[in-house]
């Protein structure tokens, strides 16, 4: 028997007893855009829409493509708007080109109504904006708000201003204010429409932060229900879940999200949204300790190309490789990670991911007392930082910043250098904890203030070490080399009740697992065999 109560849990209650047939609704959730198009043509353009919400750019495009000759202005707004990816990546100078051509279609063409012609002049913010991205994404944001005071009972113009709102939150925000706000927004009303998929799905991204998370749960466990067959539908619940170190939920979803992205290529090409599933999937089994399954799941990447090339496939496809060899410290593989696979990949158009390849090679290198291979992974990292800061990406320049310090300082450790090691690995945690973490990623493939502690470890200052693996796990709760290390000095530091504490849930997350192979798996079974004696 379902029983409700009064929360956000609301939304999951209303989904499950208003539509208990999830088959009989539509495929994408319920979008009602009023438009000047054909009834012919105002399905497919409804679900267009919500193919937009649901951030399924490319399934969305061909969607409005079909109603773009049917009498139907708004097509091409709708063929602009799939080109801006505001939460994902800068759109390439090709999406730029199309999206504009979008916007002088649609003014071409004439005949919207005032509403219709404030949509289009919102979007056209966007690409008729000189400047870097970010500028761009401020236009766009004022535009979208300009919209929603035109329009403040259009459900559809209040979700893309949420959306422009969190695309231009600012990303050093300890509180994250705006993306609290914006997430009350969505969450009130979807009271009234508890089946629009972008209210789910920006409500979502609104609490995708450590301290927000918690109010994101019931609404992640309903998107399946308006959405099952959506691949981000099955995949975006785990942005929530990773948050919160729900390993088993991130493992299921994503599960179903990758043979989703499956039925949904583009074109000849797999599309982004597996190799994004596979990168949560490869993390949620490295966190229960399941390290074969682990690999299992990456070896379905090499089986799947060619890649649509963008960038959620190239983090996908860099970084499972990377955490399979960073979680397990096995340096010797990280060492040699293959650098630019599938060969096939456009590698330079995304130095971001690039970056994962040569940071785990560096640290592998590194580890290992190698320090021309290490000084050549930093010789790369630099370039690629450079690229970076060229392109106006700074939010990525930052992240390979603190990779190349943190590779720095690992070789003036093996050197014996300790102090200034000490410093630099310090100023790359410093570095990666100025931002939050990218929509794209469901961490960061080695936390730099987890790496912090393990370099206090190995330097005997387990009290230093406790307090920069705790630091860690407030970002990333129950990550298992961060419990760990958390554990292991706490019991260097004699202290019995911290060490069960941080031990137990180590327990708790391996389930009973006992063929876990990492660092320090024996310093718990041993302390916890010795505890219960």
């Amino acid at each position: 028997m379902l029983r409700c109560t009064l929360s956000t849990a609301l939304l999951l209650c209303m989904l499950t007893a208003a539509h208990p047939d999830a088959s009989a609704q539509d495929r994408y959730g319920q979008v009602e855009f009023a438009t000047s198009c054909s009834a012919d043509a105002a399905a497919t353009f409804n679900e267009a829409v919500a193919l937009l919400h649901h951030m399924m750019y490319d399934q969305s495009k061909a969607l409005f493509q079909e109603v773009a000759d049917a009498d139907c202005v708004m097509a091409q707004w709708g063929i602009a708007m799939t080109q801006l990816h505001p939460l994902w990546a800068p759109p390439s100078n090709e999406e730029l080109a199309l999206g504009g051509a979008a916007v002088d279609r649609a003014r071409d063409l004439g005949g919207p109504t005032e509403r219709e012609a404030a949509y289009i002049e919102a979007i056209a913010a966007f690409f008729e904006t000189e400047g870097s991205f970010p500028v761009r994404l401020q236009a766009w944001e004022e535009g979208q708000a300009e919209l929603h005071e035109q329009y403040p009972d259009d459900v559809d113009a209040v979700a893309f201003h949420v959306l422009s709102q969190l695309a231009t939150a600012p990303a050093d925000d300890p509180a994250f204010a705006r993306q609290a706000a914006a997430g009350s927004i969505t969450e009130k009303l979807l009271e009234d429409h508890p089946r629009h998929p972008g209210l789910i799905h920006y409500t979502i991204h609104a609490y995708d932060n450590p301290v927000l998370a918690g109010r994101g749960v019931d609404v992640a466990r309903g998107y399946d229900r308006i959405a099952p067959d959506v691949p981000h539908a099955l995949h975006m619940p785990s942005h929530i879940f990773v948050r919160l170190g729900h390993w088993e939920d991130v493992i299921s979803w994503n599960h179903r999200s990758a043979d989703a992205a499956l039925e949904h290529p583009v074109g000849e090409r797999t599309s982004m949204h597996f190799p994004h599933a596979i990168d949560y999937l490869v993390y949620g089994y490295l966190q229960i300790g399941d390290d074969d399954a682990a690999r299992s799941a990456l070896s379905e990447l090499h089986v799947r190309d060619p890649y649509h090339p963008v960038l959620g496939a190239a983090y996908g496809l860099a970084a499972p490789p990377a955490r399979l060899a960073l979680e397990r410290r096995d340096w010797p593989e990280a060492a040699t990670l293959p650098v630019r696979e599938p060969a096939s990949f456009p590698w330079s158009d995304f130095p971001a991911a690039e970056s994962i390849t040569w940071f785990a090679r560096g640290l592998g290198s590194a580890m290992e007392g190698n320090e021309v291979a290490a000084q050549e992974a930093v010789d790369r990292l630099n370039e690629l930082h450079d690229a970076l800061v060229q392109a106006d990406e700074a939010y990525w320049a930052v992240h390979t910043d603190a990779q190349r310090v943190a590779v720095g300082s690992w070789m003036q450790y093996a050197a014996g250098q300790t102090g200034d090691a000490l410093e630099e690995m310090r100023s790359a945690a410093d570095l990666e904890d100025s931002v939050d973490k990218h929509p794209v990623t469901p961490s960061t493939v080695l936390p730099m203030r987890e790496l912090l502690g393990e370099m206090l470890l190995m330097m005997e200052r387990p009290d230093e070490a406790l307090q920069a693996f705790e630091a860690a796990l407030k970002i990333s709760p129950r990550r298992l080399n961060s419990l760990t290390g958390a554990a292991r000095a706490a019991e260097m530091l004699e202290d019995r009740q911290t060490a069960a504490q941080y031990y137990g849930q180590v327990e708790e997350i391996l389930g009973g697992r006992s063929d876990a192979d990492r660092p320090r798996m024996a310093d718990t079974r041993a302390f916890l065999i010795g505890d219960r004696q």
